[in-house]
């Protein structure tokens, strides 16, 4: 496993380094020691009336604008509300069983969500926002559009930088854009809390694989290595930009990013 991810069997994440076993017909991935457990004819997935549990971001959007999933909107309200004052926000873990728990209620709660003021550490909150993030099909930053926000963040020269990485944002469908401004405008709410001392360098650290991905589903070692600490330049480069160009793409229906 060179990218981890879960183990469709137990629901464990399946470490960077670890033998696993995949399915050529159905896809499929679990832990070796999860083998005897695995049904041993693929079946197909059944459909369910809420949410589905894995799509592209637009698939969880609503449908007024700003686009921004629930699940987004519920999880940085709860923590900007009880979790600015945490040390290392985002980047200490939240207890893996919990965070997949609450994972699965959301995503099988459709619209009303349950209300995650019971989850009493708040990092597990933060766990369940980026294991959402990174549990899409495709980043946030779309694969089409990979190698241009790469080659942007590039560019030496600030203000060139700054449009050409502007241009692009434009460039993203239109629920990506507000998803990716709302996050942006949070981080930088997160970066400016002394106590959580997470500045905008480790924050990219922490969403730049999340966010900003690879080109395809299934990059090579190669390109894991390579576009890594560009991830993390991304990311870095995109909440550099002034907080009113994000503000933008979300305050033209602020009332609807309430929390259900």
């Amino acid at each position: 496993v060179i990218r981890p991810e879960p183990c469709c069997v137990c629901g464990s994440r399946i470490r960077f380094g670890k033998t696993a076993i995949k399915c050529c017909q159905c896809q499929l991935l679990l832990h070796t020691k999860c083998r005897e457990q695995c049904p041993s004819l693929c079946t197909p997935r059944p459909h369910h009336c809420t949410w589905p549990r894995e799509g592209v971001l637009a698939d969880f959007a609503p449908s007024m604008p700003p686009l921004v999933p629930t699940l987004v909107v519920q999880c940085v309200t709860e923590v900007e509300t009880r979790g600015l004052t945490e040390t290392g926000l985002y980047r200490v873990p939240g207890t893996e069983q919990l965070v997949r728990e609450w994972k699965r209620k959301l995503l099988r709660a459709g619209g009303a969500l349950p209300a995650l003021s019971s989850v009493t550490d708040i990092h597990v909150v933060c766990g369940v926002l980026k294991d959402f993030l990174r549990g899409l099909k495709e980043p946030l930053v779309t694969f089409s559009l990979h190698s241009a926000f790469l080659r942007a963040a590039d560019i030496p020269d600030d203000a060139a930088r700054d449009t050409a990485l502007c241009h692009v944002v434009s460039k993203l469908p239109p629920a990506n854009k507000d998803t990716l401004a709302f996050l942006m405008l949070h981080l930088l709410r997160v970066s400016h809390s002394p106590d959580c001392k997470m500045d905008v360098l480790n924050l990219s650290r922490v969403f730049g694989p999340t966010l900003v991905g690879h080109s395809s589903a299934n990059p090579t070692p190669l390109a894991i290595m390579e576009d890594t600490p560009r991830q993390c330049k991304v990311v870095a480069c995109l909440l550099s930009l002034p907080p009113s160009f994000w503000r933008g793409f979300v305050e033209t229906e602020q009332e609807n990013l309430v929390p259900v």
